[in-house]
This record gives C-alpha cells, sequence and structure tokens, in this order.
C-alpha cells in the first residue's frame, strides 16, 4: 500500500488507502414501446448530469437487443422536469 512516486524535484511517499464510491443507482422505469419509439416515464431525478441520463438510457435500450427488443439509437430525449424520455429507434421493430 506504499508507494514512492518519482516527481520533477524529487520524491513523494504515498500510502493508498481503500474508499468507497456511491455511484450505484437502482431504480424502475414505467415503458410504453410503440413501433419505432419508447416512452419512458417515472424517471427519478438523480444527482448525476443530464446528459449521462441520457447516456445510460440509450446504453439499457441498445444493449436489450439481444433479449426482447432495442437496437440501434437514432435519438434519446430526456427531461428532466417531468422525469421523461423518449427513445426513438433507428429502424422499427
Amino acid at each position: 500500500s506504499k508507494h514512492c512516486v518519482n516527481l520533477d524535484n524529487g520524491t513523494a511517499n504515498v500510502t493508498v488507502k481503500p474508499f468507497d464510491l456511491d455511484m450505484g443507482f437502482h431504480f424502475e422505469l414505467c415503458v410504453t414501446v410503440s413501433g419505432k419509439k419508447i416512452n419512458v416515464s417515472e424517471i427519478p431525478e438523480l444527482p448525476i448530469p443530464e446528459d449521462w441520463i441520457r447516456d445510460k438510457l440509450e446504453l439499457h435500450f441498445y444493449k436489450t437487443e439481444q433479449a426482447d427488443g432495442g437496437g440501434e439509437i437514432e435519438n434519446v430525449t430526456y427531461n428532466k422536469g417531468s422525469g421523461t424520455a423518449v427513445i426513438t429507434f433507428l429502424k422499427p421493430g
């Protein structure tokens, strides 16, 4: 757990200590499906940037392609105020 780090004008002795990251969130979404779009509602307000939420929604619905639908995403529109999002796919299905 102890390391020596070389710096420009000398060295520094450092100690590594474990710490907990409070990054995980678990929540449930309500989804309405049409041919090319999915309406997602009841998205909880989370202490993370809006673009992260859009990215997570896109990744989740893209990854579900092999299981229960999903596929290549054309657009994700997220409305933080209403806790809703619209996922638009490239192909209907």
